[in-house]
């Protein structure tokens, strides 16, 4: 099928407030619309995911992350050097993410993949979307769309075919406070993060 098709089908199911899955660079990611709150508790429901465990925003390019959080000299030192690539960053959010995204913290974890199917994607539908790997909570993240499939079945509006790339999920950072913590390890260490500061 035509890429322009597959993203026209997307597209559908997102305007639809429907879930979708799609292969990342570390592991099957499911999404939809950050500021669309009825796919939202979808999503939360499909993946029986606890209310008070937030989701990632997607962005197409690493130019889109001062539009929604705010980044220091530092942040970007770190954005530059591993964005796009397997890395989540916290940072604080701008008031143009729901407070439900960031369940009032006014924290926002950003991720920009380095996959270019997923960075057309969003480019493609002009909007960010929110990104949990796709699985069940508390079970191991699909690498393939057809666990993905065997997962989930008809909850899902849309599933792009293919496998993630690496089966670990991505390195999360926070950057909210004046030391640079790790949050969860994955292909970035933090020995990598400091040799860049």
């Amino acid at each position: 099928m035509h890429l322009t098709n597959e993203f026209e089908f997307a597209k559908k199911a997102l305007d639809d407030s429907k879930v979708i899955a799609f292969p990342t660079e570390t592991v099957m990611g499911l999404g939809v619309y950050y500021n669309d709150f009825k796919a939202y508790k979808l999503l939360n429901e499909i993946k029986g995911r606890p209310e008070d465990k937030p989701y990632t925003l997607m962005l197409g390019s690493i130019c889109d992350i001062q539009e929604f959080a705010y980044a220091s000299e530092r942040d970007l030192k770190i954005i530059k050097t591993f964005m796009p690539g397997a890395i989540t960053i916290l940072l604080k959010s701008r008031s143009n993410v729901p407070s439900y995204v960031t369940h009032n913290t006014g924290v926002i974890g950003i991720r920009v993949p380095d996959i270019k199917l997923v960075q057309d994607l969003i480019k493609y539908l002009g909007t960010p979307l929110l990104v949990p790997s796709a699985n069940k909570s508390g079970c191991k993240p699909a690498i393939t769309s057809y666990e993905v499939k065997e997962i989930f079945g008809e909850e899902l509006g849309y599933v792009f075919e293919g496998y993630a790339l690496g089966g670990v999920p991505s390195t999360i950072v926070d950057l909210t406070g004046e030391q640079v913590k790790i949050v969860r390890e994955g292909p970035i260490s933090l020995k990598d993060i400091e040799k860049v500061l």
